[in-house]
């Protein structure tokens, strides 16, 4: 099968397409064929070598971590799933990742595709919705009537933030260029801050959840908005000066994270009910150049809602 690969760690010019056997399942697995995968900033991390020491893996590497496609083979002891499934997953992360023409995925870890979503709108969801779900409540404990600060509101992870912290109910605030206002009200913000023209600790207090895509200095002024004691602030990009956490005696969680197929498939009932919905900012062909491009324009870090990479 055709896969685009890195054999060293580097710039976007060592990825190439290559032919790859094709995956074998094992007892608890499924192959899909995917139809679309989508980028995020951990493939780009990957490849320049960042995260060796956390995944020590050998070359080639397949890089990709988001599938929407359909089932094509089934291992032994797969009972819920069968070929011809139509499904999206972010499958666990190894070095056979989703830029392939076809996948392996833990038969756990798989959702069933709404019927009212294109192939592109699904394979923009699995890795950063549930790390948005899982920042919010599996470690937010955001809770009905809670204010909410989530940072970079347009990107791919804040866009799933925003819309699943309205739907519990929270008082969202979010951080966006004004270009991108309208875009973030429509799907649920209620106060958008132009961080270009205004620094939200000078005008934001009592929140009680901070989601951190950013790091920094956004990170270390985020706590001079929390609540004391009983607010919680959650990173997805760094670990936390412990100095500032004593400081503002606040729960602080820097978070990887966890695959989870049951989370999943509730967000399908969301999207399926249209009570959330996938904004994809731009598409690339499954291709050298194609991957390239669309590594080109995550690494920007200006790219409004999802990168989605199409097979052809």
């Amino acid at each position: 099968m055709k896969a685009v690969v890195i054999e060293n760690y580097g710039s976007k010019d060592e990825l190439k397409e290559m032919e790859v056997p094709n995956p074998v399942p094992n007892a608890h697995q499924v192959v899909v064929e995917v139809k679309a995968t989508s980028i995020n900033p951990i493939d780009w991390k990957l490849r320049e070598g960042y995260l060796q020491k956390m995944m020590p893996w050998e070359f080639p590497i397949i890089l990709g971590w988001d599938v929407a496609g359909v089932i094509t083979e089934v291992g032994s002891e797969v009972t819920d799933w069968k070929v011809g499934d139509e499904v999206f997953a972010r499958p666990d992360t190894t070095r056979f990742g989703t830029y392939a023409e076809y996948t392996l995925v833990d038969d756990h870890l798989l959702a069933r595709k709404p019927a009212s979503i294109s192939w592109e709108e699904a394979a923009a969801v699995p890795l950063a919705g549930l790390t948005a779900y899982q920042a919010l409540f599996t470690h937010g404990n955001l809770k009905k009537g809670e204010k909410v600060l989530i940072h970079a509101g347009a990107g791919g992870v804040g866009i799933y933030a925003i819309q699943l912290a309205k739907q519990a109910g929270a008082y969202v605030i979010t951080t966006a260029s004004e270009r991108n206002h309208e875009l973030l009200k429509s799907l649920g913000a209620d106060e958008v801050i132009d961080y270009r023209n205004t620094k939200f600790e000078e005008v934001l207090s009592d929140i009680d959840v901070v989601f951190d895509t950013m790091g920094g200095d956004v990170q270390r002024n985020s706590f001079k908005v929390i609540k004391k004691h009983t607010g919680r602030i959650i990173s997805i990009v760094s670990n936390f000066d412990e100095e500032l956490v004593k400081q503002y005696d606040v729960t602080a969680k820097n978070i990887w994270l966890d695959p989870n197929g049951e989370q999943l498939q509730e967000m399908a009932d969301l999207l399926e009910q249209k009570k959330i919905k996938s904004v994809v900012g731009a598409t690339f062909p499954f291709s050298q150049q194609g991957i390239y491009d669309a590594h080109a324009l995550s690494e920007s870090h200006h790219a409004v809602g999802k990168i989605v990479v199409v097979m052809n």
